[in-house]
Protein backbone atom coordinates (compact mmCIF):
# COMPACT_ATOMS: atom_id res chain seq x y z
CA UNK A 1 0.00 0.00 0.00
CA UNK A 2 1.51 3.33 -1.05
CA UNK A 3 1.98 6.04 1.57
CA UNK A 4 -0.09 9.23 1.61
CA UNK A 5 1.71 12.53 1.20
CA UNK A 6 0.53 14.22 4.39
CA UNK A 7 3.44 15.66 6.37
CA UNK A 8 2.51 16.85 9.87
CA UNK A 9 5.84 17.91 11.30
CA UNK A 10 7.56 16.23 14.21
CA UNK A 11 5.11 14.34 16.39
CA UNK A 12 6.30 13.14 19.78
CA UNK A 13 6.91 9.39 19.80
CA UNK A 14 8.45 8.72 23.21
CA UNK A 15 11.83 8.78 24.91
CA UNK A 16 14.96 6.80 24.19
CA UNK A 17 15.12 3.52 26.07
CA UNK A 18 16.63 3.96 29.51
CA UNK A 19 15.64 7.60 29.93
CA UNK A 20 13.62 8.69 32.95
CA UNK A 21 10.10 9.69 31.77
CA UNK A 22 10.04 12.99 33.63
CA UNK A 23 10.67 15.58 30.90
CA UNK A 24 7.93 18.13 30.35
CA UNK A 25 7.42 20.93 27.88
CA UNK A 26 9.62 24.01 28.25
CA UNK A 27 7.97 27.46 28.38
CA UNK A 28 9.33 29.99 25.86
CA UNK A 29 8.25 33.28 24.32
CA UNK A 30 7.48 34.22 20.72
CA UNK A 31 7.67 37.95 20.03
CA UNK A 32 4.28 39.52 19.28
CA UNK A 33 5.95 41.08 16.24
CA UNK A 34 7.11 37.72 14.84
CA UNK A 35 5.06 37.09 11.68
CA UNK A 36 6.36 33.54 11.10
CA UNK A 37 3.42 31.17 11.59
CA UNK A 38 4.07 28.14 13.80
CA UNK A 39 2.20 24.85 13.53
CA UNK A 40 1.97 22.03 16.07
CA UNK A 41 5.13 20.00 15.45
CA UNK A 42 7.30 22.74 13.88
CA UNK A 43 11.00 22.97 14.82
CA UNK A 44 11.88 26.31 16.42
CA UNK A 45 15.18 28.08 17.09
CA UNK A 46 16.31 30.75 19.55
CA UNK A 47 16.86 34.33 18.43
CA UNK A 48 19.66 36.51 19.76
CA UNK A 49 17.00 38.44 21.70
CA UNK A 50 15.95 35.37 23.71
CA UNK A 51 12.71 34.63 21.84
CA UNK A 52 11.97 31.55 19.75
CA UNK A 53 10.98 31.61 16.09
CA UNK A 54 10.31 29.16 13.28
CA UNK A 55 13.54 27.31 12.50
CA UNK A 56 15.15 27.67 9.09
CA UNK A 57 16.74 24.51 7.73
CA UNK A 58 20.51 24.72 7.90
CA UNK A 59 20.64 28.21 9.44
CA UNK A 60 20.99 27.66 13.19
CA UNK A 61 20.60 24.81 15.64
CA UNK A 62 17.12 23.69 16.66
CA UNK A 63 15.90 24.71 20.12
CA UNK A 64 13.00 22.24 20.16
CA UNK A 65 9.58 21.37 18.74
CA UNK A 66 6.62 23.75 19.10
CA UNK A 67 3.55 22.17 20.76
CA UNK A 68 1.10 25.02 21.26
CA UNK A 69 0.78 28.46 22.81
CA UNK A 70 -1.41 30.97 24.60
CA UNK A 71 -1.72 34.71 24.01
CA UNK A 72 -3.96 37.72 24.45
CA UNK A 73 -6.03 37.85 21.28
CA UNK A 74 -6.56 41.37 19.94
CA UNK A 75 -9.61 40.13 18.02
CA UNK A 76 -11.62 38.81 20.98
CA UNK A 77 -9.94 40.54 23.93
CA UNK A 78 -9.08 37.47 26.00
CA UNK A 79 -6.37 34.86 26.32
CA UNK A 80 -6.68 31.99 23.84
CA UNK A 81 -4.96 28.60 23.86
CA UNK A 82 -4.06 27.10 20.50
CA UNK A 83 -1.86 24.51 18.83
CA UNK A 84 -0.95 27.21 16.31
CA UNK A 85 0.51 30.72 16.13
CA UNK A 86 -0.84 32.45 13.02
CA UNK A 87 1.86 35.13 12.93
CA UNK A 88 -0.47 37.97 13.96
CA UNK A 89 -3.25 38.86 16.37
CA UNK A 90 -1.49 38.98 19.74
CA UNK A 91 -1.63 41.97 22.06
CA UNK A 92 1.61 40.93 23.79
CA UNK A 93 4.28 38.25 23.53
CA UNK A 94 3.09 34.68 22.95
CA UNK A 95 3.66 32.00 25.62
CA UNK A 96 4.77 28.86 23.80
CA UNK A 97 5.34 25.27 24.93
CA UNK A 98 8.36 23.55 23.39
CA UNK A 99 9.78 20.04 23.65
CA UNK A 100 13.52 20.57 24.20
CA UNK A 101 14.23 17.08 25.57
CA UNK A 102 17.42 15.69 23.96
CA UNK A 103 16.21 12.15 24.80
CA UNK A 104 12.86 12.54 23.01
CA UNK A 105 12.01 10.77 19.79
CA UNK A 106 9.71 11.99 17.02
CA UNK A 107 7.98 10.63 13.94
CA UNK A 108 8.19 12.57 10.68
CA UNK A 109 7.49 11.89 7.02
CA UNK A 110 10.05 11.71 4.25
CA UNK A 111 9.59 14.58 1.77
CA UNK A 112 9.61 12.22 -1.21
CA UNK A 113 11.96 9.28 -1.78
CA UNK A 114 11.62 6.54 0.81
CA UNK A 115 14.12 6.43 3.66
CA UNK A 116 15.63 2.94 3.92
CA UNK A 117 16.44 0.68 6.85
CA UNK A 118 20.11 1.10 5.89
CA UNK A 119 19.80 4.84 6.67
CA UNK A 120 19.26 4.19 10.40
CA UNK A 121 22.10 5.87 12.28
CA UNK A 122 22.56 8.64 9.71
CA UNK A 123 21.71 12.30 10.26
CA UNK A 124 19.08 14.28 8.35
CA UNK A 125 17.78 17.82 7.78
CA UNK A 126 14.17 18.96 8.00
CA UNK A 127 12.25 20.50 5.09
CA UNK A 128 10.37 23.70 5.89
CA UNK A 129 6.62 23.98 5.24
CA UNK A 130 3.78 26.40 5.93
CA UNK A 131 1.49 25.33 8.81
CA UNK A 132 -2.05 24.26 7.95
CA UNK A 133 -4.29 26.99 9.39
CA UNK A 134 -7.31 24.65 9.49
CA UNK A 135 -5.73 21.73 11.34
CA UNK A 136 -3.14 23.95 13.10
CA UNK A 137 -0.55 21.27 12.29
CA UNK A 138 2.95 21.60 10.92
CA UNK A 139 3.58 20.51 7.33
CA UNK A 140 7.32 20.02 7.79
CA UNK A 141 9.03 16.79 6.79
CA UNK A 142 12.58 15.43 6.52
CA UNK A 143 14.64 15.46 3.33
CA UNK A 144 15.83 12.05 2.16
CA UNK A 145 18.37 13.78 -0.10
CA UNK A 146 20.03 15.39 2.96
CA UNK A 147 20.92 12.09 4.67
CA UNK A 148 24.56 12.29 5.69
CA UNK A 149 27.08 11.75 8.47
CA UNK A 150 27.29 15.56 8.93
CA UNK A 151 27.24 16.21 12.68
CA UNK A 152 25.53 19.61 12.40
CA UNK A 153 22.30 18.17 11.00
CA UNK A 154 19.44 18.51 13.53
CA UNK A 155 18.07 14.96 13.60
CA UNK A 156 19.37 11.38 13.67
CA UNK A 157 17.38 8.51 12.16
CA UNK A 158 16.88 5.86 14.85
CA UNK A 159 14.20 3.73 13.21
CA UNK A 160 11.40 3.34 10.70
CA UNK A 161 7.75 3.62 11.73
CA UNK A 162 7.18 0.21 10.14
CA UNK A 163 9.26 -1.35 12.94
CA UNK A 164 6.65 -0.43 15.56
CA UNK A 165 3.33 0.35 13.83
CA UNK A 166 0.83 -2.29 12.72
CA UNK A 167 1.20 -3.48 9.10
CA UNK A 168 -0.77 -1.32 6.67
CA UNK A 169 -0.46 1.85 8.77
CA UNK A 170 0.06 4.88 6.54
CA UNK A 171 3.75 5.69 6.29
CA UNK A 172 4.96 2.12 6.80
CA UNK A 173 5.45 1.16 3.13
CA UNK A 174 9.22 1.49 2.93
CA UNK A 175 9.26 0.73 -0.79
CA UNK A 176 7.25 3.87 -1.56
CA UNK A 177 7.78 7.61 -1.21
CA UNK A 178 6.62 9.46 1.92
CA UNK A 179 7.39 6.75 4.45
CA UNK A 180 7.76 7.79 8.10
CA UNK A 181 10.85 7.58 10.27
CA UNK A 182 11.65 7.79 13.97
CA UNK A 183 14.13 10.52 14.84
CA UNK A 184 16.02 11.82 17.84
CA UNK A 185 17.56 15.27 18.34
CA UNK A 186 21.11 15.47 17.05
CA UNK A 187 22.45 19.04 17.03
CA UNK A 188 20.03 20.86 19.35
CA UNK A 189 20.71 23.71 21.76
CA UNK A 190 20.72 21.41 24.80
CA UNK A 191 23.36 19.24 23.15
CA UNK A 192 25.59 22.03 21.89
CA UNK A 193 28.03 24.19 23.82
CA UNK A 194 28.04 27.02 21.25
CA UNK A 195 26.06 30.05 22.41
CA UNK A 196 23.88 32.16 20.12
CA UNK A 197 24.50 35.62 21.60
Amino acid sequence: MANTQSPNGFQYFGRLEGGSPTEGLTPALVSSGDTAALGYGDPVSRTAGGYITKATAGAVSVYGIFYGCSYLSTAIGRVVFQNYWAGSGAGSDISALVCTDPQATFVAQSDNTAIAFADIGANIQFVTGTPNATTQMSTMSVGQSTISTTNTLPFRIVGLLSQTAPPGTDGTDNASAYNRVILQPNNWDRQSSLGIV
